[in-house]
């Protein structure tokens, strides 16, 4: 996970597609919504330069949350790990988001339940 504090741009997308394809062997599966950043020249590029040797995306809806598993996520860090935190800054706020997901990490009923909600499978 990496976070912004301002709207990312294609060259931060391509950026992060290749920093898990440094950290996930094999193939890579991405599921993104239709967002112009996704499927902007610096993406579309670098997929026709090699990068889809290894990645399958997936594209959901630009705007249908309901079939977003990551919106779920973002459910449960907000209304769950992160209930009741208060920050003094951005940096503290950051600090506390990194322990809450790695909390997460370690509940492995959280993420495919977040795939059930959305009503998608996570087996091949």
């Amino acid at each position: 996970m990496q976070v912004h504090e301002q709207s990312i741009c294609g060259a931060q997308v391509v950026a992060f597609v290749r920093h898990l394809l440094r950290h996930i062997p094999g193939k890579l599966l991405i599921i993104w919504d239709g967002a112009r950043i996704h499927h902007c020249n610096a993406v579309k590029e670098f997929l026709a330069a090699g990068g889809a040797k290894r990645v399958h995306l997936e594209r959901l809806p630009a705007y249908a949350p309901d079939l977003n598993p990551d919106e779920g996520i973002w459910r449960y860090l907000k209304h769950v790990e992160l209930r009741n935190v208060v920050c003094q800054d951005v940096e503290e706020l950051r600090y506390e988001l990194r322990l809450a997901t790695a909390r997460v990490r370690h509940k492995a009923h959280v993420i495919p339940g977040c795939f059930a909600q959305a009503r998608l499978s996570m087996s091949p």
